[in-house]
């Protein structure tokens, strides 16, 4: 734990994670400064409009902030001004055994998962990090008996030191941030960092991920597949075991998708290192709903189902998607703000689309990849045209899938947001615009 009485901190980012980083400080005694490169809040005390005009203990960055490129951390590097996370910083004065759960997809799902069953198992749990609630605004909160849900995210662990969880869990790995990082290898330095290479840390990794199954390890791993495995936690006779117990079958599990089933036999071996007995963890799965815009089923529109995956933002997210819910009569789609990435992997695996929609800021990247493999997309300037498009033309026997491969900043604040906005087109009144095609 840091010392804070009468230290000089700036916060830099005034998010959500910035303003509990704020509220933690000045209730250790701090005094606090804050900065943000879009002046929000710049009516807050001790708002500075020349942050390198002063000289502070330390700097507080929000996982918001880009780092590579940055002048302003830049300059506090160069001036051996310490900077660490806000995830560090709830880290360092939290209590109690914190789980880390990373990767490039399902992170939110097994995190929500995991903290089900502790609070089923009748452990003091807060569930936190990129889920939501940052790890700040729960530290104070909690005591040596507390268990701590953390879904760390690779934008918290670029400018983290302290972070270390008791029991780490990767789940995937495949790229993405690619715009934030500079390169694929970079973006999987910062994921690993949640292993940090202590010998009390216990770690979950997904055997069926191969770059997940190469990472540097120490003894204390436990391994989930879908797979047999002789050790671990695996799917076996239409079930899950954990060595020869088994703790649920695949039928009696409220969610859809093998990606879904990926994220419950993580949560399972998470539970698992936690000391949760079989059949409090089976209670937990049957009683969990799936937080939404995660391939979340959302009814029949003309007797087409509808699927919202608003959450996938990246070609790996959209290939589970397809893969789960198969490409027969998929009408699927694409668009929004890309991050750098190259939509090949889509369409070279021969997917039977029954029709491609393509929108938004990426849409005629999309189009132009879909047309080179042999494929008649559609291309529509947003998704809520899109959206319309698909629910005129629905019929019987077809899969409606929002899956986009893509950040949703082009058109709209959030992937949640994107999702709303999808369902309230197919199922409410949202009132109707031009479509063009």
């Amino acid at each position: 734990m840091i010392k804070l009485k009468g230290k000089n901190v700036l916060v830099y980012g005034m998010g959500i994670s910035g303003q509990s980083a704020c509220k933690l400080l000045h209730e250790k005694g701090a005094c606090v400064s804050v900065y943000d490169d879009e002046n929000r809040f710049s009516n807050i005390f001790n708002f500075q409009k020349e942050p390198l005009q002063k000289k502070y203990d330390f700097v507080v960055v929000s996982p918001g902030i880009k780092v590579i490129g940055n002048s302003l951390i830049t300059h506090f590097l160069a001036n051996n001004t310490p900077i660490i996370s806000e995830l560090d910083l709830g880290y360092l004065f939290s209590k109690g055994k914190v789980i880390g759960i990373t990767g490039t997809n399902g992170k939110t799902t097994t995190t929500s998962l995991v903290g089900e069953i502790m609070k089923k198992a009748g452990k003091n749990t807060f569930v936190c990090g990129n889920i939501g609630q940052p790890i700040s605004n729960i530290a104070l909160k909690t005591d040596k008996n507390s268990v701590i849900v953390c879904e760390v995210s690779n934008f918290q662990l670029e400018l983290s030191n302290y972070f270390s969880a008791s029991v780490a869990c990767v789940l995937n790995l495949a790229p993405d941030h690619i715009d934030r990082h500079g390169s694929f290898d970079e973006y999987l330095r910062v994921k690993r960092k949640i292993l940090t290479g202590k010998r009390t840390q216990k770690i979950v990794l997904n055997y069926d991920d191969e770059i997940v199954n190469k990472l540097i390890i120490n003894k204390k791993v436990l391994y989930f597949s879908k797979k047999i495995l002789n050790k671990g936690v695996y799917v076996k006779n239409n079930a899950i075991f954990h060595n020869k117990t088994k703790i649920i079958s695949l039928n009696d599990i409220p969610l859809f998708g093998e990606k879904n089933l990926e994220n419950v036999l993580a949560a399972v071996s998470v539970a698992i290192k936690m000391k949760i007995k079989p059949a409090i963890i089976k209670s937990a799965i049957l009683n969990f709903k799936a937080p939404p815009h995660r391939l979340e089923y959302l009814g029949q529109v003309n007797g087409a189902d509808v699927f919202d995956n608003s959450k996938a933002t990246n070609i790996s997210a959209t290939l589970a998607s397809i893969n789960s819910l198969g490409e027969n009569g998929l009408v699927i789609l694409l668009g929004g703000q890309n991050k750098d990435f190259k939509f090949d992997e889509i369409f070279n695996q021969n997917y039977n689309f029954e029709e491609i929609l393509c929108f938004g800021q990426a849409g005629q990247e999309i189009y132009d990849c879909a047309i080179k493999y042999g494929y008649q997309p559609l291309l529509f300037s947003s998704m809520k045209q899109a959206a319309f498009y698909a629910k005129a033309n629905a019929k019987t026997g077809q899969k409606i899938l929002l899956a986009p491969a893509c950040a949703s900043f082009d058109e709209f604040s959030s992937y949640s947001v994107r999702g709303e906005i999808f369902k309230e087109i197919m199922f409410g009144n949202f009132e109707k615009i031009e479509m063009q095609s």
